[in-house]
Protein backbone atom coordinates (compact mmCIF):
# COMPACT_ATOMS: atom_id res chain seq x y z
CA UNK A 1 0.00 0.00 0.00
CA UNK A 2 1.21 3.51 -0.80
CA UNK A 3 2.42 5.44 2.22
CA UNK A 4 3.72 8.87 3.17
CA UNK A 5 4.15 11.50 0.50
CA UNK A 6 3.08 9.16 -2.28
CA UNK A 7 -0.38 8.56 -0.88
CA UNK A 8 -1.95 11.99 -1.41
CA UNK A 9 -1.14 12.40 -5.13
CA UNK A 10 -2.03 8.81 -5.88
CA UNK A 11 -5.35 9.14 -4.11
CA UNK A 12 -6.07 12.43 -5.84
CA UNK A 13 -5.38 10.91 -9.24
CA UNK A 14 -7.59 7.93 -8.51
CA UNK A 15 -10.42 10.15 -7.35
CA UNK A 16 -10.04 12.22 -10.51
CA UNK A 17 -10.36 9.15 -12.69
CA UNK A 18 -13.25 9.55 -15.13
CA UNK A 19 -16.18 7.23 -14.68
CA UNK A 20 -15.65 4.08 -16.75
CA UNK A 21 -17.75 3.98 -19.90
CA UNK A 22 -19.54 0.89 -21.15
CA UNK A 23 -17.33 -2.03 -20.16
CA UNK A 24 -17.07 -4.06 -23.35
CA UNK A 25 -14.06 -6.26 -22.60
CA UNK A 26 -13.52 -8.06 -25.86
CA UNK A 27 -15.84 -7.38 -28.75
CA UNK A 28 -18.25 -10.00 -30.04
CA UNK A 29 -15.45 -11.76 -31.93
CA UNK A 30 -13.13 -12.00 -28.94
CA UNK A 31 -15.81 -13.19 -26.53
CA UNK A 32 -17.05 -15.83 -28.97
CA UNK A 33 -13.47 -17.06 -29.30
CA UNK A 34 -13.00 -17.28 -25.53
CA UNK A 35 -16.29 -18.96 -24.71
CA UNK A 36 -16.51 -21.23 -27.74
CA UNK A 37 -12.94 -22.50 -27.63
CA UNK A 38 -13.16 -23.02 -23.87
CA UNK A 39 -16.18 -25.27 -24.43
CA UNK A 40 -14.55 -26.98 -27.40
CA UNK A 41 -11.50 -27.93 -25.33
CA UNK A 42 -13.29 -29.29 -22.27
CA UNK A 43 -11.89 -32.72 -21.43
CA UNK A 44 -13.88 -35.93 -21.71
CA UNK A 45 -14.46 -36.06 -17.95
CA UNK A 46 -17.05 -33.31 -18.41
CA UNK A 47 -20.55 -34.57 -19.24
CA UNK A 48 -21.24 -35.02 -22.95
CA UNK A 49 -24.15 -32.56 -23.03
CA UNK A 50 -21.70 -29.68 -22.45
CA UNK A 51 -19.39 -30.79 -25.28
CA UNK A 52 -21.73 -31.31 -28.23
CA UNK A 53 -21.31 -29.12 -31.30
CA UNK A 54 -24.67 -27.52 -30.51
CA UNK A 55 -23.62 -26.75 -26.93
CA UNK A 56 -20.29 -25.32 -28.04
CA UNK A 57 -22.00 -23.03 -30.56
CA UNK A 58 -24.54 -21.89 -27.96
CA UNK A 59 -21.89 -21.23 -25.31
CA UNK A 60 -19.85 -19.24 -27.83
CA UNK A 61 -22.73 -16.86 -28.58
CA UNK A 62 -23.82 -16.64 -24.95
CA UNK A 63 -20.28 -15.55 -24.10
CA UNK A 64 -21.15 -12.08 -25.38
CA UNK A 65 -24.64 -11.95 -23.90
CA UNK A 66 -23.61 -9.72 -20.99
CA UNK A 67 -22.55 -7.07 -23.48
CA UNK A 68 -25.64 -7.50 -25.63
CA UNK A 69 -27.86 -6.86 -22.62
CA UNK A 70 -26.32 -3.46 -21.93
CA UNK A 71 -28.64 -0.55 -22.35
CA UNK A 72 -31.54 -2.41 -20.74
CA UNK A 73 -32.07 0.46 -18.31
CA UNK A 74 -30.46 2.58 -15.63
CA UNK A 75 -31.02 0.14 -12.76
CA UNK A 76 -29.80 -2.85 -14.78
CA UNK A 77 -26.74 -1.17 -16.24
CA UNK A 78 -25.65 0.70 -13.11
CA UNK A 79 -25.67 -2.50 -11.10
CA UNK A 80 -24.12 -4.85 -13.63
CA UNK A 81 -21.61 -2.90 -15.69
CA UNK A 82 -19.02 -2.58 -12.87
CA UNK A 83 -18.93 -6.37 -12.65
CA UNK A 84 -16.94 -6.44 -15.89
CA UNK A 85 -13.79 -4.75 -14.59
CA UNK A 86 -11.61 -3.97 -11.60
CA UNK A 87 -9.47 -0.83 -11.49
CA UNK A 88 -6.13 -1.91 -10.04
CA UNK A 89 -3.45 0.70 -9.52
CA UNK A 90 0.14 0.14 -10.60
CA UNK A 91 0.87 -1.82 -7.41
CA UNK A 92 -2.07 -4.16 -8.01
CA UNK A 93 -4.33 -2.61 -5.36
CA UNK A 94 -8.05 -2.18 -5.89
CA UNK A 95 -8.48 1.58 -6.51
CA UNK A 96 -5.30 2.01 -4.45
CA UNK A 97 -7.17 0.90 -1.31
CA UNK A 98 -6.23 -2.73 -0.68
CA UNK A 99 -4.29 -5.50 -2.43
CA UNK A 100 -6.36 -7.86 -4.52
CA UNK A 101 -5.25 -10.63 -2.14
CA UNK A 102 -7.17 -8.86 0.64
CA UNK A 103 -10.39 -8.40 -1.30
CA UNK A 104 -13.38 -9.40 0.87
CA UNK A 105 -15.47 -12.38 -0.18
CA UNK A 106 -18.84 -10.61 -0.44
CA UNK A 107 -19.86 -7.52 -2.38
CA UNK A 108 -21.21 -5.92 0.77
CA UNK A 109 -17.88 -6.27 2.58
CA UNK A 110 -15.94 -5.31 -0.57
CA UNK A 111 -18.00 -2.14 -0.97
CA UNK A 112 -17.78 -1.29 2.72
CA UNK A 113 -14.00 -1.52 2.62
CA UNK A 114 -13.84 0.74 -0.43
CA UNK A 115 -16.28 3.29 0.98
CA UNK A 116 -14.08 3.72 4.04
CA UNK A 117 -11.57 5.34 1.65
CA UNK A 118 -14.01 7.30 -0.50
CA UNK A 119 -14.58 4.74 -3.24
CA UNK A 120 -17.36 2.25 -4.07
CA UNK A 121 -17.59 -1.09 -5.79
CA UNK A 122 -19.28 0.75 -8.65
CA UNK A 123 -16.28 2.98 -9.35
CA UNK A 124 -13.58 0.40 -8.55
CA UNK A 125 -15.36 -2.49 -10.29
CA UNK A 126 -15.99 -5.92 -8.83
CA UNK A 127 -14.85 -8.34 -11.56
CA UNK A 128 -13.19 -10.76 -9.09
CA UNK A 129 -16.52 -11.28 -7.35
CA UNK A 130 -18.35 -11.69 -10.67
CA UNK A 131 -16.05 -14.57 -11.54
CA UNK A 132 -16.51 -16.25 -8.17
CA UNK A 133 -20.27 -15.73 -8.05
CA UNK A 134 -20.87 -17.27 -11.47
CA UNK A 135 -18.46 -20.13 -10.81
CA UNK A 136 -20.26 -21.07 -7.60
CA UNK A 137 -23.54 -21.15 -9.53
CA UNK A 138 -21.92 -23.42 -12.13
CA UNK A 139 -20.79 -25.81 -9.39
CA UNK A 140 -24.38 -25.98 -8.16
CA UNK A 141 -25.68 -26.53 -11.68
CA UNK A 142 -23.35 -29.48 -12.21
CA UNK A 143 -24.26 -30.88 -8.79
CA UNK A 144 -27.98 -30.89 -9.57
CA UNK A 145 -27.31 -32.46 -12.97
CA UNK A 146 -25.32 -35.24 -11.33
CA UNK A 147 -28.10 -35.88 -8.83
CA UNK A 148 -30.88 -35.79 -11.42
CA UNK A 149 -28.95 -38.18 -13.66
CA UNK A 150 -28.76 -40.69 -10.83
CA UNK A 151 -32.37 -40.16 -9.83
CA UNK A 152 -33.52 -40.84 -13.39
CA UNK A 153 -31.97 -44.31 -13.11
CA UNK A 154 -32.43 -45.29 -9.49
CA UNK A 155 -35.40 -43.51 -7.91
CA UNK A 156 -37.77 -46.09 -6.46
CA UNK A 157 -40.92 -45.09 -8.34
CA UNK A 158 -41.48 -44.81 -12.09
CA UNK A 159 -43.06 -41.37 -11.68
CA UNK A 160 -40.06 -40.15 -9.71
CA UNK A 161 -37.65 -41.56 -12.29
CA UNK A 162 -39.55 -39.77 -15.06
CA UNK A 163 -39.47 -36.51 -13.10
CA UNK A 164 -35.73 -36.75 -12.52
CA UNK A 165 -35.15 -37.47 -16.20
CA UNK A 166 -37.07 -34.32 -17.11
CA UNK A 167 -35.16 -32.38 -14.49
CA UNK A 168 -31.86 -33.66 -15.90
CA UNK A 169 -32.79 -32.21 -19.28
CA UNK A 170 -33.81 -28.94 -17.68
CA UNK A 171 -30.50 -28.84 -15.83
CA UNK A 172 -28.59 -29.36 -19.07
CA UNK A 173 -30.21 -26.35 -20.73
CA UNK A 174 -29.73 -24.23 -17.62
CA UNK A 175 -26.10 -25.27 -17.18
CA UNK A 176 -25.24 -24.44 -20.79
CA UNK A 177 -26.90 -21.05 -20.34
CA UNK A 178 -25.12 -20.31 -17.05
CA UNK A 179 -21.76 -21.55 -18.34
CA UNK A 180 -21.96 -19.47 -21.49
CA UNK A 181 -22.94 -16.25 -19.76
CA UNK A 182 -20.44 -16.68 -16.91
CA UNK A 183 -17.58 -17.41 -19.35
CA UNK A 184 -17.73 -13.74 -20.30
CA UNK A 185 -15.99 -12.80 -17.05
CA UNK A 186 -12.76 -14.82 -17.45
CA UNK A 187 -12.64 -13.26 -20.91
CA UNK A 188 -12.94 -9.80 -19.36
CA UNK A 189 -10.18 -10.65 -16.90
CA UNK A 190 -7.76 -11.50 -19.71
CA UNK A 191 -8.08 -8.02 -21.28
CA UNK A 192 -5.42 -5.89 -19.51
CA UNK A 193 -7.43 -2.68 -19.79
CA UNK A 194 -10.23 -4.30 -17.78
CA UNK A 195 -8.02 -4.79 -14.74
CA UNK A 196 -6.28 -1.43 -14.60
CA UNK A 197 -6.92 2.20 -13.70
CA UNK A 198 -5.40 2.92 -17.12
CA UNK A 199 -8.48 1.49 -18.78
CA UNK A 200 -8.77 3.76 -21.81
CA UNK A 201 -5.55 5.63 -22.32
CA UNK A 202 -3.17 6.31 -19.45
CA UNK A 203 -5.53 8.73 -17.74
CA UNK A 204 -4.81 11.45 -15.14
CA UNK A 205 -1.70 9.81 -13.72
CA UNK A 206 2.03 10.55 -13.92
CA UNK A 207 3.08 9.54 -17.42
CA UNK A 208 6.84 9.91 -17.82
CA UNK A 209 6.97 7.45 -20.71
CA UNK A 210 4.45 9.37 -22.73
CA UNK A 211 1.88 6.63 -23.16
CA UNK A 212 -1.26 7.53 -25.07
CA UNK A 213 -4.06 9.30 -23.26
CA UNK A 214 -6.42 8.98 -26.22
CA UNK A 215 -9.93 7.83 -25.42
CA UNK A 216 -11.06 5.02 -27.70
CA UNK A 217 -7.81 3.06 -27.35
CA UNK A 218 -9.66 0.42 -25.35
CA UNK A 219 -12.49 -0.11 -27.83
CA UNK A 220 -10.23 -0.18 -30.88
CA UNK A 221 -7.93 -2.84 -29.45
CA UNK A 222 -10.52 -5.27 -28.20
CA UNK A 223 -13.00 -4.78 -31.02
CA UNK A 224 -11.99 -3.75 -34.51
CA UNK A 225 -8.35 -4.78 -34.16
CA UNK A 226 -9.20 -8.27 -32.92
CA UNK A 227 -11.91 -8.80 -35.51
CA UNK A 228 -9.66 -7.80 -38.39
CA UNK A 229 -6.45 -9.48 -37.27
CA UNK A 230 -6.85 -12.39 -34.84
CA UNK A 231 -7.69 -15.86 -36.11
CA UNK A 232 -9.70 -18.32 -34.06
CA UNK A 233 -7.31 -21.12 -34.98
CA UNK A 234 -4.39 -19.08 -33.67
CA UNK A 235 -6.09 -18.60 -30.30
CA UNK A 236 -6.80 -22.33 -30.08
CA UNK A 237 -3.18 -23.16 -30.94
CA UNK A 238 -1.85 -20.74 -28.30
CA UNK A 239 -3.82 -22.24 -25.42
CA UNK A 240 -1.79 -23.90 -22.67
CA UNK A 241 -2.76 -27.25 -21.22
CA UNK A 242 -5.06 -27.41 -18.20
CA UNK A 243 -3.26 -26.08 -15.14
CA UNK A 244 -4.38 -27.63 -11.87
CA UNK A 245 -4.73 -25.25 -8.97
CA UNK A 246 -4.89 -26.70 -5.48
CA UNK A 247 -6.51 -23.49 -4.37
CA UNK A 248 -9.79 -21.68 -3.95
CA UNK A 249 -11.72 -20.14 -6.80
CA UNK A 250 -10.79 -16.76 -5.31
CA UNK A 251 -7.11 -17.71 -5.72
CA UNK A 252 -7.69 -18.88 -9.29
CA UNK A 253 -9.55 -15.69 -10.25
CA UNK A 254 -6.95 -13.48 -8.60
CA UNK A 255 -4.12 -15.20 -10.47
CA UNK A 256 -5.84 -14.63 -13.81
CA UNK A 257 -6.45 -10.95 -13.04
CA UNK A 258 -2.92 -10.28 -11.80
CA UNK A 259 -1.40 -12.07 -14.80
CA UNK A 260 -3.43 -9.77 -17.03
CA UNK A 261 -2.47 -6.74 -14.96
CA UNK A 262 1.19 -7.47 -15.63
CA UNK A 263 0.45 -6.94 -19.33
CA UNK A 264 -0.76 -3.34 -18.93
CA UNK A 265 2.66 -1.73 -19.43
CA UNK A 266 3.51 -4.06 -22.36
CA UNK A 267 0.19 -3.09 -23.93
CA UNK A 268 0.97 0.63 -23.75
CA UNK A 269 4.52 0.04 -25.00
CA UNK A 270 3.13 -1.79 -28.01
CA UNK A 271 0.50 0.88 -28.59
CA UNK A 272 3.18 3.58 -28.52
CA UNK A 273 5.19 1.61 -31.08
CA UNK A 274 2.17 1.43 -33.40
CA UNK A 275 1.63 -2.29 -32.96
CA UNK A 276 -2.16 -2.16 -32.90
CA UNK A 277 -2.52 -1.40 -36.57
CA UNK A 278 -3.88 -3.88 -39.06
CA UNK A 279 -1.40 -6.58 -39.96
CA UNK A 280 1.19 -5.73 -37.31
CA UNK A 281 2.57 -9.09 -36.09
CA UNK A 282 3.51 -7.80 -32.63
CA UNK A 283 0.04 -6.49 -31.92
CA UNK A 284 -1.56 -9.63 -33.31
CA UNK A 285 0.65 -11.84 -31.14
CA UNK A 286 -0.22 -9.85 -28.03
CA UNK A 287 -3.98 -9.98 -28.64
CA UNK A 288 -3.83 -13.68 -29.51
CA UNK A 289 -1.93 -14.49 -26.33
CA UNK A 290 -4.38 -12.55 -24.16
CA UNK A 291 -7.38 -14.24 -25.74
CA UNK A 292 -5.72 -17.63 -25.30
CA UNK A 293 -5.12 -16.83 -21.63
CA UNK A 294 -8.78 -15.95 -21.11
CA UNK A 295 -9.90 -19.06 -22.95
CA UNK A 296 -7.66 -21.30 -20.87
CA UNK A 297 -8.83 -19.64 -17.66
CA UNK A 298 -12.49 -20.24 -18.56
CA UNK A 299 -11.83 -23.88 -19.49
CA UNK A 300 -9.77 -24.54 -16.37
CA UNK A 301 -12.40 -23.02 -14.08
CA UNK A 302 -15.15 -25.10 -15.71
CA UNK A 303 -13.11 -28.25 -15.08
CA UNK A 304 -12.63 -27.16 -11.48
CA UNK A 305 -16.37 -26.51 -11.14
CA UNK A 306 -17.21 -29.98 -12.42
CA UNK A 307 -14.82 -31.61 -9.98
CA UNK A 308 -16.05 -29.50 -7.07
CA UNK A 309 -19.66 -30.41 -7.82
CA UNK A 310 -19.18 -33.93 -6.44
CA UNK A 311 -18.78 -32.55 -2.93
CA UNK A 312 -21.68 -30.13 -2.52
CA UNK A 313 -25.19 -30.53 -1.24
CA UNK A 314 -28.42 -30.51 -3.25
CA UNK A 315 -32.08 -30.62 -2.32
CA UNK A 316 -33.66 -29.79 1.00
CA UNK A 317 -32.47 -30.77 3.50
CA UNK A 318 -29.11 -30.86 1.73
CA UNK A 319 -27.85 -34.23 0.51
CA UNK A 320 -24.21 -34.62 -0.51
CA UNK A 321 -23.83 -35.52 -4.19
CA UNK A 322 -21.32 -38.25 -3.34
CA UNK A 323 -23.94 -39.96 -1.18
CA UNK A 324 -26.35 -39.91 -4.11
CA UNK A 325 -23.81 -41.18 -6.63
CA UNK A 326 -22.58 -43.93 -4.31
CA UNK A 327 -26.10 -45.19 -3.64
CA UNK A 328 -25.96 -44.33 0.03
CA UNK A 329 -29.00 -42.12 -0.50
CA UNK A 330 -31.78 -43.08 -2.94
CA UNK A 331 -33.48 -39.96 -4.24
CA UNK A 332 -37.18 -39.33 -4.15
CA UNK A 333 -39.09 -36.47 -5.70
CA UNK A 334 -39.56 -35.00 -2.25
CA UNK A 335 -35.79 -34.53 -1.89
CA UNK A 336 -36.02 -31.80 -4.52
CA UNK A 337 -39.47 -30.50 -3.76
CA UNK A 338 -40.41 -30.83 -0.12
CA UNK A 339 -42.09 -27.62 1.01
Amino acid sequence: MLRGSLLAPALAAALALPEPGPAFAWGATGHEYVSGIAAQTLPDELPAFARTPEAIATIAVLGRELDRSKGAGLTHDSERDPGHYVNLDDQGEVAGVFPLEEAPLTREAYDTKLRARGFTQYKAGYLPLSIVDGWQQLVKDFAYWRAASVGARTAAGAADRAWFDQDRRRREALTIRDLGIWSHYPGDASQPLHVSQHFDGWGPFPNPRGFTTRRGTHAWFEGAFVRANVERAAVLAAMPAYRPCICTIQDRARAVILESHREVIPFYELEKAGAFTDGNPNGIAFATARLAAGTAAARDMVVDAWRASADVGVGYPMINVRDIESGKHILTRDDFGRD
